[in-house]
C-alpha cells in the first residue's frame, strides 16, 4: 500500500494574480507616456480608453460586488468606498490616480486572501493526518477498506509509514509512535502490548496490529479537527465589536465625504466643487475599514494556529481573550499535576531477609488482589524465582492473609495489624502517603509506601504560571487531604484542599469567582471534573486523548498531558492580544491622521493609497508574525 502523498504546500496558483498584473504594466507604460512624452498620440480619448482599459482588471469584480452587496440590501461597504472613490477619480480627470488606487486596493486584497487562506492551512494542515484507509482483517485476509467502514474490535494491520487510522489498543508486543500532530511532541512515543494508540499517530518501527475501540467519527483525530475548525468561527469580543463597528463607521464616512464636498460651499470665499471633490475622494479612499476588518481575526487565526502546533487547542478566539484576564489557577491533582500513576516510593524492610526476599513475599500476596495499590507493588523488579501464596483470604478493607514458603503472611493496613494483635511501630503513624504493612509469622517486618509521582514538569509549570503573573494558584483534590497538602506544600502552592467531591470543588470555584476582580481558569483531566471545567471562567482539560467529557466540557485542552504548557497558553493568549491591539492602534492613528491632512488639502491619492493598503499590509504583516514566534 502507498503512502498518501502529499501536495506541496509551496505550490502557487498565479491565476488571481493576472488582473493585478495587467493593470499594474498597462498603468506603468501610460505614467511613461504621460511623463517622457514617448507616444505623441497618447492624448485625449486614447488617453482616456487606455486608463480605462487598465482600470477595468481590478476595478469591475471590485464595482460587481459593491452592486450585488447592494442588492442583498448592504449597500455601505469597502467595496462602494473603493468604487466611488476611483469612478470620481476618472470624473475629474486624475486617471492615474483612479487606477492607482483600484490596483493597490486589489493587491492588498490578494496578500489579505493568501495570509488568511495561509492561517486557517496551517491550522488545519497540523491536524488533518486522517488516515485514507486501514487494512482490516476480514475472510482470514487483510483487505483495505474506508476507516468509516471499520467496527469497533475489528483487527487493523498497520505498516511502517503509514498513520493509525482509528483509535484503539496494541496487540503487538510494542509498537513506536510519531503523535506530533496530536500532540505537538516531536519525540517519538513508545507503547507497549494493551495499551491505547489513537488515530492520526504515524508507526515509526516495524508492522503492527491493533484492535479498534472507536469508530471513525469518534476518533481522537477526528474529535480534535472539528474542534479546531469551529474555534475559527468562535469570534471573539474585539472581532465582533470591530465587525459591528465597521457597519456603522463606513456609512458615517460616506456621509462626510458628502458634507466635505458640499459644505464649503457655504463656508469658503472661493469655492471651487473639483478640488473639494477630490479631497472628499482622498477621505474615502482612507477611510476604507479593510485593515482591520481583515487584519484582526487574522490575529485570531495565528493565535490558535500557533496554539495547535504547541500542543494547545483553544476552542475559540475567545477564549484566547479569556486566557488574558485569568488571574486565578485553581487545578485537579491526580492525573493534572501528578501522573495518577501508584508507584512504590519507598520500601522499609524490619527483617533479616534482604529487600528482594522481603518484597518477593509481599508481592506473592498482592498477586492474589485487584486493588490499583497491588498493581504498584506487582511493578517493583525483583530477580530470581518468584514466591507462590498460598490459601490467601482477603479482609474487606484491611488487606490479606496468607501462607508464603509455609511462612503466615499478613499484609494490609493498620487495622488489619491491629486485629491480629501484631504491634505496629509507632513512626508509621506521621507517614502521609498510602501505606502497606507486612507481617511475618506474627511479627511486623516492615512497610512500603504507595505514592503518585508528581509529573516531570510539575515544578517547573508552577514556577512559568507564577512568572506569567497569575496571582493566585489553589489546588483542589478528591486524594485525602494530608497527601494534597504535602503535594502543595512541595509545589509551594499558596493554597490546598483535599477530600473532596466533585460537587464540592465546584462550590469552591463558584465562591472564587464571587470575589471581585477574580477571573478562574480550573485545569482537571476526569469526568468528576466537568462541572468545575464547565463553571469556571476558562475550562482547561489535562490529557486531551483522556475523558471525553472533560474534553467537551472544557474551553482549552493540553494534549501533552504536560502542566508546563498552561503557561504558554497564558503566553500565547496575551500575544495574540498585544498583535491585535497593534493593529487596531496602527490602522487608527494612521487613518485619522491622513484623513486630517486629506480634508485640508494637504494630502493627494498617493498617501490615501498608502493610508489605506500600506497599513492593511503592515497589519497583515505583523499578524502573520504570530505564526513565527517562539514561547517556552
Amino acid at each position: 500500500m502507498e503512502i498518501p502523498q502529499v501536495e506541496p504546500t509551496s505550490k502557487i496558483n498565479i491565476r488571481p494574480y493576472i488582473p493585478a498584473v495587467v493593470s499594474f504594466i498597462m498603468l506603468m507604460a501610460a505614467i511613461l507616456f504621460d511623463y517622457l512624452g514617448t507616444f505623441p498620440h497618447f492624448e485625449g480619448r486614447i488617453r482616456i480608453l487606455w486608463y480605462v482599459v487598465a482600470y477595468l482588471p481590478v476595478g469591475f469584480p471590485v464595482i460587481m460586488e459593491g452592486w450585488n452587496s447592494i442588492k442583498k440590501g448592504d449597500f455601505f461597504t469597502e467595496f462602494l468606498l473603493m468604487s466611488i472613490a476611483t469612478l470620481g477619480a476618472f470624473a475629474i480627470g486624475q486617471y492615474p490616480e483612479g487606477v492607482a488606487v483600484m490596483l493597490f486596493y486589489a493587491v492588498g486584497e490578494l496578500f489579505q486572501s493568501a495570509a488568511v487562506k495561509r492561517a486557517k492551512g496551517s491550522i488545519k494542515a497540523l491536524l488533518d493526518v486522517r488516515p485514507n484507509e486501514a487494512l482490516v482483517y476480514r475472510n482470514n485476509n487483510y483487505v483495505s477498506v474506508n476507516p468509516e467502514t471499520v467496527a469497533i474490535g475489528e483487527k487493523v494491520q498497520v505498516r511502517v509509514g503509514e498513520k493509525i487510522p482509528l483509535d484503539g489498543i496494541l496487540l503487538s508486543e510494542k509498537g513506536s509512535f510519531n503523535t506530533a500532530a496530536l500532540t505537538g511532541e516531536s519525540k517519538p512515543d513508545t507503547i507497549a502490548k494493551g495499551e491505547k494508540v489513537f488515530a492520526g499517530s504515524v508507526n515509526l518501527d516495524g508492522v503492527i496490529e491493533i484492535e479498534t475501540t472507536k469508530e471513525f467519527k469518534d476518533s481522537s483525530i477526528a474529535r480534535i479537527l472539528d474542534m479546531v475548525q469551529n474555534a475559527t468561527a468562535r469570534k471573539s469580543k474585539t472581532e465582533l465589536f470591530i465587525r459591528k463597528f465597521a457597519r456603522v463607521y463606513t456609512p458615517i464616512v460616506v456621509f462626510l465625504a458628502i458634507a466635505l464636498t458640499f459644505l464649503p460651499y457655504f463656508l469658503v470665499d472661493v469655492y471651487e466643487f473639483r478640488d473639494w471633490l477630490y479631497r472628499a475622494l482622498i477621505f474615502l479612499v482612507i477611510s476604507c475599514p479593510c485593515a482591520l476588518v481583515i487584519s484582526i481575526p487574522l490575529g485570531y487565526f495565528g493565535g490558535l494556529g500557533a496554539a495547535s502546533r504547541n500542543g494547545i487547542l483553544f476552542k475559540g478566539a475567545s477564549f484566547l481573550d479569556a486566557m488574558t484576564k485569568v488571574n486565578t489557577i485553581v487545578m485537579d491533582k491526580t492525573g493534572t499535576i501528578t501522573q495518577g500513576v501508584f508507584k512504590i516510593k519507598e520500601v522499609i524492610n524490619s527483617t533479616t531477609f534482604t529487600e528482594a526476599e522481603f518484597m518477593k513475599y509481599l508481592m506473592a500476596m498482592e498477586k492474589q488482589s485487584t486493588h490499583p495499590i497491588a498493581k504498584a507493588i506487582l511493578d517493583y523488579k525483583v530477580e530470581g524465582l518468584e514466591y507462590k501464596a498460598v490459601e490467601v483470604s482477603e479482609i474487606a478493607g484491611k488487606g490479606l492473609k496468607g501462607t508464603v514458603n509455609g511462612k503466615t503472611i499478613v499484609v494490609g493496613n493498620m487495622a488489619l495489624m491491629t486485629s491480629n494483635g501484631i504491634d505496629v511501630p509507632s513512626e508509621t503513624e506521621s507517614i502521609v502517603e498510602s501505606i502497606v504493612m507486612v507481617a511475618i509469622d506474627g511479627k511486623f517486618a516492615g512497610y512500603v509506601t504507595i505514592a503518585d509521582e508528581l509529573k516531570e514538569d510539575a515544578h517547573q509549570a508552577i514556577k512559568q504560571i507564577r512568572e506569567s503573573g497569575i496571582s493566585k494558584i489553589i489546588m483542589l483534590s478528591g486524594d485525602k487531604d494530608s497527601i494534597t497538602q504535602q503535594v502543595a506544600k512541595e509545589l509551594k502552592i499558596d493554597w490546598a484542599k483535599g477530600g473532596l467531591l466533585p460537587e464540592d470543588k465546584l462550590n469552591e470555584v463558584e465562591t472564587l469567582k464571587k470575589q471581585s476582580d477574580t477571573k478562574v481558569a480550573f485545569i482537571g483531566d476526569g469526568i468528576n471534573d466537568a462541572p468545575v471545567l464547565a463553571a469556571s471562567d476558562v475550562g482547561i482539560a489535562m490529557g486531551g486523548l483522556g475523558s471525553d467529557v472533560a474534553i467537551e466540557t472544557a474551553d482549552v485542552i493540553i494534549q501533552t498531558d504536560q502542566p508546563s504548557k498552561i503557561a504558554r497558553a497564558i503566553k500565547i493568549g496575551r500575544s495574540t492580544r498585544q498583535v491585535v491591539w497593534q493593529n487596531i492602534g496602527l490602522a487608527f492613528g494612521v487613518k485619522v491622521m491622513v484623513m486630517a491632512l486629506g480634508a485640508l488639502g494637504m494630502a493627494t491619492m498617493w498617501e490615501a493609497v498608502f493610508a489605506d493598503v500600506g497599513v492593511a499590509l503592515l497589519a497583515i504583516l505583523n499578524a502573520v508574525r504570530l505564526q513565527k514566534m517562539k514561547w517556552k
